[in-house]
């Protein structure tokens, strides 16, 4: 399996912005050069375990929060995020949420379902 590195990028990029530092910071705070943030993010170099390990820590996230794109058994991972990410919903938007979700799974399994 080949590692989504852009996809990390994404997720560092996120759970940065989401403790409000700056590339900097983040680069200071896991030991690495500022622009090897920067490429990090756009992913376009690839990572050592070591440095994946110190950028989870620096932002208090679990490796597995920084790979979960690229891993096979990620759905609890997946589950959480939805949680998180449905946690300060209205009603409403709870509402149009799952209405847009069920749309997406049927029209997802309908296409998944069909011959290539």
């Amino acid at each position: 399996m080949e590692l989504d590195y852009t996809a990390i990028g994404v997720r560092v990029r996120r759970f940065r912005k989401e403790k409000g530092i700056t590339q900097q910071t983040l680069a200071e705070w896991s030991r690495q050069e500022p622009s090897n943030i920067s490429h990090i993010e756009r992913g376009a170099t690839k990572l050592s375990l070591p440095t994946i390990v110190n950028i989870a820590n620096a932002l208090d996230v679990t490796v597995d929060a920084l790979l979960c794109d690229s891993l096979e058994q990620s759905r609890t991972l997946f589950e959480g995020e939805l949680s998180a990410l449905l946690s300060d919903c209205s009603p409403r938007e709870l509402k149009i949420i799952t209405a847009t979700l069920r749309t997406l799974k049927e029209t997802l399994r309908r296409v998944d379902g069909e011959p290539s």
